[in-house]
């Protein structure tokens, strides 16, 4: 395998209607949210054809645990790390780690912990 990407992500929640309204907040977009009984799933907005992958917030109370210090870590790309991270805490999450450069060539990247308490990063060019 030449490349290996990220085609889908979930991000598990406590509180499905509070994790919408934390992300729409902060990414400034509506999430479509699904009830499949014991199971629930809010899609972030996206093009099938489009760059970058596809996700959503899940909620089960047996199989999705929200966790600050374990667990996969997310990026998602923005246009400035520091603006994002300013709506987090005002949105009711918490900021880990301020904006911090990676390198002149990667850009810069901070991490946040969402309403239910999931580490997720971000990354922009400047």
């Amino acid at each position: 395998m030449k490349n290996v990407t990220v085609g889908w992500f979930e991000i598990p929640v406590n509180d499905m209607d509070r994790a919408i309204s934390f992300y729409q907040k902060v990414f400034n977009c509506t999430l479509q949210k699904m009830d499949m009984g014991d199971f629930k799933m809010a899609m972030f907005p996206g093009e099938a054809e489009g760059s970058g992958a596809g996700g959503s917030l899940v909620s089960h109370k047996d199989f999705y645990k929200s966790s600050e210090l374990a667990g996969p870590l997310i990026y998602f790309s923005c246009e400035d790390v520091a603006d994002v991270l300013e709506i987090v805490e005002k949105a009711g999450g918490k900021v880990q780690i301020e904006k911090r450069m990676i390198s002149p060539e990667y850009g810069y990247m901070g991490v946040f912990l969402d309403s239910e308490g999931n580490r997720i990063a971000l990354h922009s060019p400047s």
